[in-house]
């Protein structure tokens, strides 16, 4: 089968997407440019990436089993008859939509609609968001016609590849990606010190239990300068809010934060977790960051996530086992008891940000669907980086300061 769109500008384009928010954050902010490019987009997952906040009102979910292939082989049978099941699925979509090229982006729900593609030889590309190629793009990285990668560097793909491998970046939110613009906070030795604290769900129980003793643990000058933000288990708030409360250090704590970019913005220091999306939107807005791998990450692709941005001086990394409440006070004071050297700190993030990755993405999907681009970025080539090397201020104040607490 083969796409019968007509030759022009207007495209069809079907991206596929594990139902996590760091498969489809990036196909969203894809999915958003090119639909503002004129063409019409749709989304395969599971069922929670069909419900998953921040969906554009434009891009309809289709959900297809997917099947999951775990350490037991008793398991793989039904994995196959899912994964099967949602091809065929796949190709039915693909014969009402007409696609001219389909984009995955990891995970299992992503496997179905690759495997038709490449059966009927539709144009197809996966994007790997962290420095390590993901299960699902492995198996499918000798079949696709391009693979696009968020590092230079990538951990686990196979070096015949190579000729097919396109460096784009990891796409970010719109909101977050338009505070690149604005100045990192302003910083001095009598300033408020704003720390925020993520780690989604799977990681927010130990920074609960580290990150208010570490805190406590800084000298008099940092201590009493210091305002919080961390999101929390529901399970963890109480405990949470009582330590913090203790020690006599404002916190403001949730579950959940709407306003998350707002909250970046005004940061001067960021602790928690090393996902994909995480480092991009750091990198993209310029914030620095104590970072905490997920040690059960498979094949550790948080820690490998983190050494790009550790490397340029953006960042410190601390395995969790060595995450302790005074070697946290060491990192915080090694970054910021000299405002300048948070200050450079964030410069470095912020050269290691890929602004573009959403466009660069949709270049090349555009180019592997007939539409010819004079820029292609391959990993090697010099891309046009003006935009991160500039030297930006770093010390003029964005807005005024917040003085919301919550002791």
């Amino acid at each position: 089968m083969t796409s019968s769109t007509p030759t022009g500008a207007s495209r069809h384009f079907v991206l596929a997407a594990g139902g996590t928010g760091g498969h489809l954050i990036p196909a969203f902010a894809l999915a958003t440019e090119l639909h503002q490019r004129g063409h019409h987009v749709a989304l395969i997952t599971d069922e929670r990436g069909a419900n998953i906040p921040g969906k554009p009102d434009f891009l309809t979910a289709h959900v297809l089993p997917a099947g999951r292939f775990g350490k037991n082989p008793l398991g793989w049978v039904a994995g196959v008859r899912a994964v099967m099941e949602g091809r065929a699925m796949a190709l039915r979509l693909f014969d009402h939509f007409q696609p001219s090229a389909i984009v995955g982006f990891g995970g299992y729900p992503a496997l179905p609609a690759l495997l038709a593609a490449t059966a009927v030889k539709l144009p197809s590309i996966v994007h790997e968001q962290n420095a390590v190629l993901g299960r699902v793009n492995r198996l499918l990285a000798g079949r696709v016609g391009a693979i696009a990668t968020s590092y230079e560097t990538v951990e686990r793909l196979n070096p015949k590849h190579a000729p097919k491998v396109h460096l784009v970046g990891n796409p970010v939110r719109a909101e977050v990606l338009a505070l690149r613009a604005s100045d990192f906070p302003a910083f001095t030795d009598e300033s408020l010190l704003r720390i925020l604290v993520t780690g989604g769900s799977q990681g927010a129980s130990i920074l609960s239990q580290i990150v208010p003793d570490g805190l406590a643990m800084l000298p008099p000058a940092l201590r009493q300068r210091l305002q919080v933000t961390q999101q929390c288990r529901a399970e963890d708030l109480e405990a949470v809010r009582k330590r913090y409360a203790e020690h006599d250090i404002p916190a403001e704590l949730g579950t959940y934060f709407e306003d998350m970019h707002e909250r970046l913005a005004d940061a001067h220091l960021f602790i928690g977790r090393a996902g994909a999306s995480t480092i991009a939107e750091l990198t993209a807005v310029g914030r620095p960051a104590i970072l905490v791998p997920l040690p059960i990450a498979t094949d550790d692709h948080q820690a490998v996530n983190t050494r790009e941005m550790v490397k340029a001086g953006g960042a410190r990394m601390v395995r969790q086992d060595a995450f302790q409440p005074k070697e946290l006070a060491k990192q915080i004071q090694a970054m910021a008891m000299h405002p300048q050297s948070l200050s450079n700190a964030a410069h470095c993030a912020f050269n290691c940000g890929r602004p573009d990755a959403a466009k660069d993405l949709a270049d090349l999907v555009e180019s592997m669907s007939g539409i010819d681009l004079m820029d292609v970025i391959r990993v090697g080539e010099a891309a046009p980086r003006a935009a991160q090397t500039a030297a930006r201020p770093q010390t003029a104040p964005r807005k005024a300061a917040k003085d919301k607490v919550d002791q």
